[in-house]
């Protein structure tokens, strides 16, 4: 066994044992205080609400185990045993060019892995969504939903990956540049386009009628110098009763989006809050800081990629018999997974961090008190867990943790910089 063989089953190894024990900590704390409503939410949560967010946080994470298990056994397949080699000689003999082969390979083996994965987002749906109540799709939709999935993802992703494997193959030792340059041209035109032709393909958007609240939303806009091409109403109810608020989009395609579900939970001003707190991620750069990190971390992943595409033994200990470019791409794709993933609390860290920057800017905006009568509304009505475990939380979690985040914006509420309407 190669010390590459061994670094990487160390690495699937004990990214595995601590997802589980991460998951594990999360399930013993969220059923340790499932009996007690938290002090600051006693008066605004029932105890039979705050007990249905326990038990459904205690059955995603059930089926959260099964899935990290699941993957991590897949990932042994594929590579070390042998599955890629297994899909190699099932379109070898077609005679296909360099790069449709890498494509047929790699394209093929991805939808095994997602039909073989299909079962656990089937009960994710049916069975834990459904038992709490928050599903409404039904299987006809939940499978045309799939369906229109894979074909987007053919249409757009079958020729960005082909002209991958074609720089890959053919353009010089300078190839990762190459095609980490025509990967970000990709990645902005889709965050362009996404909110204009592929968004309403899933969902209906309908410009806000609320005469009232777009007035007082318009005025919230101006005061913080925001331009967007407007404020848009999703149909979430059409497949869940979760309710959320997004900006999507670049450019002069920059929308806002709330789901049916928030609206009808919310009044003009919580409403109003919980804008003025996704303006703040867009007013403070946070979109564009993302996406410049994004693009910097991609750019080392493909020069880290060029480099282990010519060395042969990054290959066999991976349990490859051939190399090739699709190869050496689909392998650095799989591998990379548990070596990052114990990179995720910088990140989550970091979201944090924003969405602490993104509450101070609502504050100075909107009422803060407001937010925090909207924010708990959403944790009562999403049933989300109101004690999460510490160590889970800091680990995994791009939002602050309830309690911690009331408190900071009770805090901002009473700070001289705060927005009075």
């Amino acid at each position: 066994m190669s010390l590459m063989t061994t670094i990487f089953l160390i690495a699937v190894v004990a990214s595995t044992a601590l997802r589980l024990w991460l998951t594990q900590r999360q399930m013993n704390s969220v059923a340790q205080h499932r009996a007690t409503v938290p002090g600051p939410f006693v008066h605004s949560v029932e105890l039979a609400e705050h007990q249905k967010a326990a038990d459904y946080t205690l059955a995603r994470a059930k089926l959260a185990q099964i899935d990290t298990v699941l993957g991590s056994v897949i990932l042994f397949l594929v590579t070390l045993g042998g599955g890629i080699n297994v899909v190699e000689s099932w379109w070898r003999p077609l005679g296909l060019s360099p790069a449709w082969h890498g494509v047929a390979v790699i394209a093929s083996l991805m939808l095994l892995m997602s039909l073989i994965e299909l079962p656990l987002s089937w009960l994710r749906t049916f069975r834990v969504e459904a038992r709490f109540g928050f599903n409404r799709m039904t299987p006809v939709m939940f499978v045309v939903d799939l369906l229109k999935g894979l074909l987007i993802g053919a249409v757009l992703g079958l020729p960005l990956l082909w002209v991958i494997l074609k720089l890959m193959n053919s353009a010089g030792t300078l190839w990762w540049l190459y095609a980490w340059t025509i990967w970000l041209a990709f990645s902005l035109l889709i965050s362009w386009a996404w909110p204009i032709f592929i968004a309403p393909l899933f969902n209906k958007f309908t410009p806000l009628a609320d005469a009232a609240l777009a007035e007082r939303i318009g005025q919230l806009l101006t005061r913080c110098q925001f331009s967007s091409a407007g404020v848009f109403v999703m149909d979430g109810s059409s497949r869940s009763t979760h309710g959320n608020a997004y900006f999507t989009g670049l450019g002069r395609n920059k929308r806002i989006v709330f789901f049916d579900t928030l609206m009808s939970r919310l009044s003009p001003s919580e409403i109003e809050a919980v804008l003025a707190h996704e303006l703040g991620h867009y007013s403070l750069h946070h979109i564009r800081k993302g996406l410049i990190l994004s693009s910097l971390l991609t750019l080392i992943a493909f020069a880290a990629l060029g480099l282990l595409t010519d060395w042969p033994g990054f290959y066999t200990a991976l349990g490859v018999q051939q190399p090739s470019a699709h190869a050496a791409l689909l392998l650095f794709m799989l591998a990379s997974g548990p070596f990052m993933f114990f990179f995720t609390p910088l990140g989550a860290a970091w979201s944090r961090k924003h969405e602490f920057e993104a509450d101070t800017f609502a504050s100075q905006h909107a009422n803060a008190r407001e937010l925090i009568t909207a924010l708990v509304k959403l944790y009562r009505d999403n049933a989300t867990t109101l004690t999460p475990d510490a160590v889970h939380s800091r680990f995994y979690d791009s939002h602050p943790p309830a309690l911690e985040r009331i408190a900071f914006l009770e805090r901002l509420s009473n700070s001289p910089t705060a927005y009075q309407a």
